[in-house]
């Protein structure tokens, strides 16, 4: 039997990224309700918001919380009234909340009043139905079997004729899923999402948005949040394409904004399990497709950086950073980032120098404070260092760490003073082996390096220094500063390589033994020295405990130290037999 031809009509949808904050029910109601207006002013159909856009994500335990989900679903009541009250006409909403299970759902370990992830599907001031995310993700940064009991059925809803699946971010990453939404032949899926950056991952993203799209023969339109929160970064990069896979919508990267997409969808054939409106819709122009250029892979992870210290900045009510400018290219790196980020006005740098201080120390400080315009000062550290170290006849390990826990007691000083958020600026590398001196240079309430190894720091500095170059621009960081030899410079003629492997060797080491969970065995085999392995290893899993207790930072990378990478700090396995 032949069929005859699918009737096709074309819907708007405008995707909303947008960047929330946990727990700022006001704020993140007021911008669903600009957006949604905007919405409707470019001629949406429907407008999707990211997970769990009214109550900012992720929000961890907070969600155990029946205040909290008290919040969530009154607020989602007030944007719906508000729906029906604006000139929205029927065009939907799709909201991402937090909701909690009621006696509907008889499913055995699904107590009444569970957490749900969920999003609401709302029209004409009505809550129509609402979809609960099926599928927990359990693994790296995410926690939500914690947190969230699943949904256990897919939703199907019709507007204009059209059938319109729903999907939250890991669902769509499960076979099961797919399976079931085949099954219901959709004309259109939406998926809304909280998917943070990480190194290489929005092709992985596309790559798996356009599979879905060939399964089901039917467009994916796709939306993430955008912003910072805690360790976690956004990076929007929504997107949209055909029944056949084809990108049609991509937007920009790490910023906020209103898409517009006019898809190409099949009318439906048979009824769903909700039904909004029947009417077929026409419409006399399309939208131009639009796809933003990609960034490249180091502009992706200075805007990660960026974003993720600036949302931390102003999240948490701080206005000013103070960094403990060194002269050396983590500090550096940190104070360009913090000057890209809030501004050179509000970044206050310091150098403090001890006896053991080079002179270049402070002259390539001074040179970047030249550079970029922020606030420099110097005061000495060595009165205090002195009078310490006599009064506690110290020497050795003893005595350096001492010039690094005055620098940190200064730093924290000055922050109580003047309400500065302090920066620590170690990196991934010093982080893994250790290589840092609790309430020293660890001191500080956000870290924005700490998930980059040292030689993408180098990669980076250079980076962003071209980039101003291109601009006609001066460079940020002193040139000397990239190519001396670190040191913190602890005793007279200190270097890092006096404690550590060279670190082009040692981050090959780190990566492949943290980011990619390899054991000694396999570094050994492939041909690294097998005493240095053994020693790396072991300064590895003997700074567990300084990990710990080091202040959060952007993830970039796919395995960052914190919620990705969660060892014990007592532990008698030794990876290196």
């Amino acid at each position: 039997m032949e069929r005859g031809p699918v009737e096709t009509t074309r819907l708007r949808v405008a995707l909303a990224q947008m960047n929330p904050s946990v727990g700022d029910f006001q704020g993140n109601t007021r911008l669903i309700k600009q957006w949604a207006t905007k919405a409707h002013s470019v001629g949406a159909n429907l407008v999707l918001f990211p997970e769990m856009v009214l109550t900012g994500y992720p929000v961890e335990d907070l969600a155990l919380r029946g205040s909290f989900r008290k919040a969530s679903r009154d607020f989602l009541m007030d944007i719906a009234r508000w729906s029906g009250q604006s000139d929205l006409g029927d065009m939907v909403l799709i909201v991402g909340y937090l909701d909690e299970s009621t006696g509907e759902d008889e499913r055995l370990g699904v107590p009444n009043g569970s957490p749900q992830n969920a999003v609401a599907v709302i029209q004409s001031g009505e809550v129509k139905a609402k979809y609960v995310k099926t599928h927990l993700p359990n693994y790296g940064v995410f926690d939500e079997f914690r947190n969230f009991v699943p949904g256990s059925q897919s939703l199907v809803f019709r507007l204009h004729g059209v059938d319109i699946a729903l999907a939250i971010c890991e669902d769509i990453w499960q076979e099961g899923v797919a399976a079931d939404l085949i099954n219901r032949t959709p004309g259109l899926l939406l998926v809304s999402n909280g998917s943070p950056f990480e190194r290489d991952k929005d092709d992985v993203r596309l790559a798996l948005v356009q599979r879905r799209a060939s399964e089901l023969q039917a467009p994916v339109v796709y939306v993430n949040m955008t912003g910072g929160q805690d360790d976690l970064v956004f990076d929007g990069d929504s997107l949209a394409v055909s029944a056949d896979g084809q990108l049609i919508y991509r937007a920009p990267q790490f910023v906020d904004h209103l898409g517009v997409v006019d898809v190409e969808v099949k009318c439906a054939t048979s009824l769903p399990n909700l039904i909004i409106s029947e009417n077929i819709l026409t419409m006399d122009s399309a939208m131009a497709p639009f796809v933003e250029p990609r960034l490249s892979d180091l502009a992706e992870v200075w805007q990660a950086l960026v974003v993720g210290l600036h949302d931390y900045v102003k999240k948490n009510h701080f206005k000013t950073a103070a960094i403990a400018l060194s002269g050396g290219i983590d500090s550096a790196l940190v104070a360009a980032l913090a000057v890209d980020a809030i501004g050179a006005k509000n970044v206050f740098c310091y150098g403090l120098p001890s006896k053991y201080s080079s002179e270049h120390s402070l002259s390539d400080a001074q040179a970047l404070a030249d550079n970029t315009g922020l606030n420099f000062q110097i005061i000495s550290i060595e009165p205090m260092v002195d009078t310490f170290v006599a009064n506690l006849s110290l020497s050795g390990l003893a005595e350096e760490n001492v010039q690094a826990r005055v620098r940190g007691t200064t730093m924290m000083g000055i922050s109580n003073q003047h309400g500065h958020l302090v920066l620590a600026t170690g990196n991934k590398s010093e982080l893994a082996v250790g290589y840092s001196t609790l309430y020293g240079d660890a001191v500080g309430g956000f870290a924005p390096i700490k998930d980059l190894y040292k030689i993408e720091v180098w990669a980076l500095a250079r980076w962003r220094n071209e980039q101003a170059l291109s601009k006609g621009e001066v460079p940020p960081i002193p040139l000397n500063s990239i190519e001396k030899e670190p040191s913190a410079e602890l005793r007279p003629g200190q270097r890092d390589s006096d404690s550590l492997p060279e670190y082009p060797i040692l981050d090959q080491i780190l990566v492949r033994y943290i980011d990619g969970d390899e054991g000694g065995a396999s570094l050994i085999s492939s041909g690294f020295d097998s005493a240095l392995v053994r020693r790396v290893i072991a300064m590895v899993d003997r700074a567990e405990y300084k990990r710990r207790q080091y202040p959060p930072g952007p993830k970039v990378s796919k395995r960052a130290f914190g919620k990705d990478r969660r060892l014990p700090m007592t532990s008698l396995w030794d990876e290196r037999s």
